[in-house]
């Protein structure tokens, strides 16, 4: 059962009644999941969507998110995820260099006009682009932006009208799905998995976070658009759990309905789980919950872990990118706090494997020894889409990928993650490559130099930018904070831009580097003397 047709079917045939997603609270069962998949499938299949196209993805967590990935998977296809907190760089580029055929999105969600942001690409970014799924909840719009008049439109209904796809193209090593990773270049990296590392991580997931013994529910609030979110549903999925869906995070909701059905297992951000444990009214905030694991963005674990112990509430650290997909490893619930709060964590299922390398000398470390984090398992990802130049740097000839992280192994054949080696970003939850900040920075005229670094704040990881100006030019720093507010997603935008005659340097026997450390401690002093 390595594809995602076989997963659903599986369940559809087992329990065709029970739920599979409950939103807005409307049930969906596994039965109806099916046949709404199969009916968008047959429509995907009238645009001229097969095996091997890409169907972009901008929505939030909906059932038509659900049923949209499932259909692409029955045709062979492959779902691109888009982040809805993506703004008009980011969107051309994604559809742009995926070559999506079909995006699918809904132009009204939170009051935001994101077919208006559409307008703010180059159309040549949209030119492979067909046809535009409108997806609504009763905020459809008429409106045609010039970048994409030369798509036709098609609502959502209209789309799983017609007859289901009738053959099931789905095979284990077609690709299926496309995760961006900044890493530490300007452009995004695409990350494409196959059926078989989704389902197979999929029962993985079901049986080590005891889904497959539990009889609850699964609160789905972290976004699909990200692995950590998209493993999860793929784990319910597999266990025959049904998913308590929430198109938008807002804790005091998501705590009624952790009660209202029953939740038992759950996952989440920090920044995300401390409101949730203000919001509970219970001195034992989640009675019900059985497991509940966190990565950890926006403070010291420590902190979260404490908070949840005093409300009856035991965290476990996980740890996963989305080269090797989310919950990759997780600290043992039963560990003693001090280790639970480190990043890392015990490899899930038994093919997963985790080992250390000298990034210097090449050599195998030991127990306790940091170095680069190198990673395998039924979870790995087939490739970076259509970059033959990556995908070789990170993978090992033996099946092992280069993390980027540093890290040491542990006496219990898990592993501690300390850093990126590299100077990746976490911002908003997610990684974010400065490059990327810095590139659009470039597109001013008057800046010939940008670095960003990112500044522990009360809101948790901010980024905050230097730049050099042109001679004569003066930095109007609301307008450059206009600038990346209108094309990338708020969190990265800087929350601060400084400018300076020249960035601070060290020279080694190999280059002079910029000492980026010394723009951190700039950046921080700086934020402290705003107050």
């Amino acid at each position: 059962m390595d594809t995602i047709t076989q997963l659903l079917r599986t369940q559809a045939h087992a329990r065709p009644d029970d739920p599979a997603l409950i939103y807005a609270d409307q049930p969906m069962t596994y039965l109806e999941l099916e046949r709404l998949a199969n009916k968008l499938a047959g429509g995907l299949h009238r645009l001229g969507v097969r095996g091997g196209d890409r169907v972009a993805l901008w929505l939030p967590n909906t059932p038509a998110y659900i049923a949209l990935n499932l259909a692409c998977a029955r045709l062979g296809a492959i779902a691109v995820a888009v982040n809805t907190r993506f703004r008009s760089v980011e969107v051309g580029d994604i559809v742009g260099r995926s070559g999506a055929k079909v995006m699918a999105m809904w132009p009204g969600f939170r009051s935001i006009d994101f077919l208006e942001i559409l307008t703010q690409i180059d159309p040549h970014q949209l030119a492979a682009l067909e046809t535009i799924v409108l997806y609504d909840e009763g905020t459809a719009t008429n409106v045609t932006p010039r970048a994409i008049e030369h798509c036709q439109r098609l609502r959502f209904d209209e789309l799983a009208s017609g007859q289901p796809h009738a053959t099931d193209a789905a095979t284990p090593n077609a690709g299926c799905n496309i995760f961006t990773t900044s890493g530490t270049t300007k452009a995004p990296k695409f990350v494409l998995h196959d059926q078989a590392s989704v389902t197979r991580h999929a029962r993985v997931m079901a049986h080590e976070l005891g889904l497959n013994a539990s009889r609850g529910a699964v609160l789905q609030a972290i976004p699909l658009c990200g692995v950590f979110g998209f493993c999860q549903a793929t784990a319910a999925l597999s266990a025959g759990r049904p998913m308590i869906m929430m198109n938008a995070f807002e804790p005091e909701r998501a705590v009624q309905l952790m009660e209202k059905y029953g939740v038992t297992h759950f996952n989440g951000t920090d920044d995300m789980i401390d409101p949730m444990l203000d919001a509970s009214p219970h001195e034992i905030a989640f009675p019900n919950v059985a497991y509940a694991g966190f990565a950890s963005f926006a403070a010291s674990p420590d902190i979260i872990i404490d908070k949840a112990e005093r409300r009856g509430l035991t965290l476990a650290g996980l740890y996963g990118m989305s080269e090797v997909q989310a919950f990759f490893a997780r600290q043992p619930l039963e560990a003693a706090r001090e280790r639970r709060q480190l990043g890392g964590g015990v490899p899930l299922g038994p093919e997963a494997a985790v080992r250390v390398r000298n990034p210097d000398t090449g050599e195998l470390l030991g127990v306790g020894e940091s170095g680069e984090l190198e990673l395998c398992g039924p979870s790995l990802m087939r490739e970076y889409f259509e970059n033959e130049e990556a995908t070789a740097e990170t993978l090992t000839d033996d099946g092992y990928l280069k993390s980027g992280d540093l890290g040491y192994l542990t006496d219990d054949g898990g592993f501690v993650f300390q850093t990126r080696i590299g100077d990746v970003l976490r911002l908003g939850g997610f990684l974010v490559s400065p490059m990327e900040i810095e590139s659009h920075l470039n597109l001013d005229p008057r800046i010939t130099g940008a670095q960003v670094v990112a500044v522990a704040t009360e809101r948790g990881p901010r980024p905050v930018a230097f730049v050099t100006l042109q001679a004569g030019a003066a930095l109007d720093e609301s307008a450059l904070r206009e600038h990346c507010m209108s094309g990338l997603a708020k969190y990265k935008t800087p929350v601060r831009i400084f400018a300076l005659e020249e960035f601070p340097t060290t020279k080694s026997a190999n280059a002079t580097k910029i000492q980026r450390n010394k723009l951190r401690e700039m950046a921080e002093e700086s934020l402290r003397s705003d107050g």
